[in-house]
């Protein structure tokens, strides 16, 4: 046992001064990433409670008996601080696909702060009643969180699987990536500018080869892709010139710079919030797919742009009485007359949708669909133009060449936030889910694809599932070309979110496509597989048909033999069985789980690590293993 070395009353003191300035540092953070914001100011606000307990600690004699108890509080205030740091200023991307390997950091932090408070002797220390029960609060509060099931944000973290697993590019994708820039704050040019820093300052710490942060790194361009961003420099460089650099002159004044780039307006243009941009900047912000004001926020009520003739001119007088060079900027008159001729021809194009002459109809069709996956501001003019309706009422259109051109307009039309109600309120589903059904395969790729895209709002969830698009789903799942299963999983991985949903899902017989899913290494679904599992075994039917088929050996095979990912996904699942039928656990020791299991406990993932000790510690309940 290692000796401990008791403090004077004066380092004690020290002690207590440094836990209040680590105290006083974190109660500054503030702006934490996405995926952890709500734990972290839940974390912050429970070590204020702190403060009064350290100040009357400040004032009385230190204690040698609270030496060990005041070291074992710094370093868990220490923990807290570390973690709350890389919380505020670590990459978003990565805090998100490590979303449970943070979470379970925390639980770390609320163990340690937890046993810290119970060591420290208080009425040794003579300190107050008022001073203990706020205390007391803080360690009921801790124990609640550590024992909180977790709360992963599925959708999130399906969105990250299918962007990194997926090889071949389709318009679904589109959208799981603006939702994805949407969900982790990233769609703006000073948002990616600092999510570059943070990822910058990963590469260096871990080496640029690693897959993970290849990965990041790779989503990263994607995002600056979506948000109109042509700049490609070096991650490992520092930030170069164009448009992620801020005006380095401080002697603009700040309303001459645009919101968004920071840098000097040319052409200052008003939105319909009142607020100014530069043209170039809220014309990439548009055209990647948002309606909302930028820096307040509001939803636009137009997407027309009105000169700021005004601020122009104050800003010429300026440049002109400073010796100030404007930068040179393309002239957008050429892109305002593109954006009246596309207007006028989609209007065209959808009155056709109406036309009596077969071949006008179809090429509108074509055409919609072609202009729909090409720009943002396309999907906005169509619904607006009435196509919608239109389109809908031709799904059920008695040609199947039709309908599937028909869904992949819709398709990619629901890819804006807007239209997937209007596409759903319109009663789109049932004949989305007829060409799921009888359609073309790529009209039935396409469908599930749709389907995928409409369920991201919950109550078209529960319509899918009330208009019977579950069965189908399955039967693609089973018998669809490799796009199809992928299109299929991904939709059935979102449905099975809600509850009713998952009971459909298990009597349509989704259960062994799963697992064959699981057999066939080509396919490569393995995590699109076990992740749904994962939804079907906290739902009692779920647990009792997989119970009913042969499917532990499998798992323990995966645990063996896969991938990291796949082995903390099998453990999961496992784990979930397991707690709730101890034959499944016996036939996992009968495999030879238990090995396997205590590796993954060492040098899994954090997820992995967590799950592996639970399902040792129910495991040795069952079978007494020392």
């Amino acid at each position: 046992m290692e000796m401990q070395i008791p403090m004077d009353s004066s380092s004690s003191r020290d002690v207590v001064s440094e836990l209040m300035e680590v105290v006083e540092t974190v109660g500054s953070y503030s702006g934490f990433r996405v995926t952890q914001r709500k734990e972290c100011l839940n974390l912050v606000r429970r070590l204020k409670l702190l403060v009064p307990l350290l100040e009357e600690m400040r004032e009385l004699n230190g204690s040698v008996s609270a030496s060990d108890s005041l070291l074992n509080l710094k370093k868990a205030l220490l923990g807290a601080k570390k973690l709350l740091k890389n919380c505020k200023y670590g990459s978003k991307i990565y805090l998100a696909m490590e979303s449970e390997a943070v979470m379970c950091r925390f639980h770390g932090v609320y163990d340690k702060l937890s046993q810290a408070l119970d060591d420290i002797p208080y009425d040794q220390l003579g300190v107050s009643i008022e001073v203990k029960e706020q205390v007391e609060l803080m360690r009921m509060q801790l124990k609640r969180a550590k024992r909180r099931t977790d709360t992963q944000d599925m959708e999130l973290a399906m969105d990250l699987m299918v962007v990194f697993s997926k090889e071949d590019e389709r318009n679904a994708d589109i959208a799981i990536l603006e939702r994805l820039a949407h969900k982790l704050e990233l769609h703006t040019i000073v948002e990616l500018k600092a999510e570059k820093t943070a990822i910058g300052k990963l590469v260096k710490q871990r080496g640029g080869h690693n897959e993970t942060l290849q990965q990041i790194v790779g989503l990263l361009g994607k995002f600056k892709q979506i948000a109109g961003i042509n700049e490609t420099d070096s991650l490992d460089g520092p930030i170069s010139t164009g448009t992620l650099q801020k005006c380095q002159s401080p002697l603009v004044p700040h309303e001459f710079l645009c919101p968004i780039t920071l840098e000097i307006m040319t052409d200052p243009v008003i939105v319909a919030t009142g607020q100014t941009y530069e043209r170039e900047s809220i014309r990439k912000w548009l055209n990647s797919g948002h309606r909302t004001c930028p820096k307040t926020g509001q939803t636009l009520e137009h997407l027309s742009l009105a000169p700021n003739f005004a601020l122009r001119n104050l800003i010429l007088q300026w440049c002109e009485k400073n010796n100030f060079e404007l930068p040179k900027k393309d002239s957008y008159a050429s892109s305002d007359d593109y954006s009246a001729e596309i207007m006028e021809e989609i209007s065209s194009l959808v009155q056709n949708l109406s036309s009596s002459q077969p071949n006008v109809r179809k090429d509108s069709i074509v055409k919609i669909r072609m202009l729909s996956k090409e720009n943002p501001e396309n999907r906005i003019f169509i619904a607006n133009n009435g196509g919608i309706p239109r389109l809908v009422q031709l799904l059920s259109y008695p040609d199947s060449n039709i309908q599937e051109h028909t869904v992949t307009a819709l398709l990619n039309l629901s890819i804006d936030e807007t239209n997937k109600r209007l596409i759903a309120r319109e009663g789109a589903i049932p004949a989305i889910i007829e060409i799921l059904r009888n359609g073309t395969d790529e009209g039935r790729e396409n469908s599930a694809a749709a389907l995928f895209s409409l369920s991201m709002l919950d109550e078209n969830k529960v319509l899918v599932g009330n208009f019977n698009g579950i069965p189908p789903l399955v039967d693609l799942l089973q018998n669809g070309t490799m796009r199809g299963k992928k299109d299929a999983a991904t939709a059935l991985f979102n449905l099975s979110l809600n509850q009713a949903n998952k009971s459909r899902a298990i009597k349509a017989g989704i259960i062994p496509p799963l697992l064959r899913l699981l057999d066939d290494k080509n396919l490569g679904m393995i995590d699109e597989a076990l992740s749904i599992l994962l939804l079907l075994v906290s739902h009692p039917e779920g647990r009792n048909e997989i119970g009913r088929l042969s499917f532990t050996e499998t798992l323990v095979e995966i645990i063996r033999n896969g991938t990291p990912k796949n082995k903390e996904c099998a453990v999961s699942v496992l784990l979930e069985l397991g707690l709730n039928n101890s034959s499944i656990t016996l036939a996992a020791l009968q495999y030879g789980v238990y090995e396997p299991l205590r590796e993954i406990s060492i040098s899994g993932t954090n997820r992995a690590q967590r799950k592996a000790n639970s399902l040792l510690q129910h495991m040795s309940k069952c079978e007494h293993i020392p």
